[in-house]
C-alpha cells in the first residue's frame, strides 16, 4: 500500500520537478526576461507620420512572461533615454525599432492600429513618436489610448506580440 501511494505521489509531482528543472536551466543559461511595455494616455493625435499620446501617464508599465514572470514600472521620462540605451544586452529600440499595438477610442468605437515606433520625444505631458502604420488606420485624433510596445530585439519576428493580430487575420484569410 505504501509503495503504491509513493508511486502515485511521485508521478503526480514529476511535472512540477520538470518545470522547476527547466526554469533553473534557463536561469543558468543566462536567459534574461524580455519585457513588454504599456503606455496609456488621455488621448492621441496623428499627423504627418507623428503619433502623439496626449496627457501620457507619467508611469510606463513593464512586464515579462518567461523565464520569470515579472511586472513593474518606470517613469515615462526615464523611458525615452532607455530607448537609446536599451537592455544592456547590446539591443535597443533605437537600433531595432519595435512594433506596437495602439488601442484607442474613436468616438464610442474601440480601434486598434499596429505601428512601428521611432524617435520618442517627451514634451510636458505629451509623448510623440514618428510612426510607420503597418495595419489599421489612425484618425487625426482619438480618445483614451494605450500603446502596447513589443520586446526589445523582436520587432518584426513571427512571435512579435503586436504582430499577433496580423497573423490571426492572415490565418483566417488562408483557411
Amino acid at each position: 500500500m505504501t509503495t503504491r501511494r509513493n508511486l502515485i505521489l511521485g508521478l503526480s509531482l514529476t511535472p512540477l520537478a520538470l518545470a522547476a528543472r527547466n526554469t533553473q536551466a534557463a536561469k543558468q543559461a543566462g536567459a534574461e526576461p524580455q519585457f513588454l511595455f504599456v503606455q496609456s494616455a488621455g488621448g492621441m493625435v496623428y499627423a504627418d507620420g507623428m503619433l502623439t499620446l496626449k496627457d501620457v501617464n507619467p508611469i510606463t508599465v513593464l512586464f515579462s512572461d518567461r523565464p520569470e514572470r515579472l511586472a513593474g514600472h518606470m517613469a515615462t521620462d526615464d523611458f525615452v533615454p532607455f530607448w537609446r540605451e536599451g537592455s544592456g544586452q547590446g539591443k535597443s529600440f533605437e537600433a531595432e525599432p519595435p512594433n506596437a499595438d495602439l488601442a484607442f477610442l474613436d468616438g464610442d468605437t474601440e480601434q486598434n492600429a499596429v505601428v512601428t515606433l521611432h524617435e520618442p520625444k517627451l514634451a510636458g505631458g505629451d509623448l510623440s513618436y514618428r510612426v510607420e502604420v503597418l495595419e489599421g488606420e489612425l484618425p487625426a485624433s482619438g480618445g483614451p489610448a494605450s500603446l502596447f510596445i513589443d520586446i526589445i530585439g523582436r520587432p518584426l519576428t513571427p512571435v512579435s506580440f503586436a504582430g499577433r493580430r496580423r497573423r490571426m487575420w492572415r490565418r483566417r484569410a488562408l483557411y
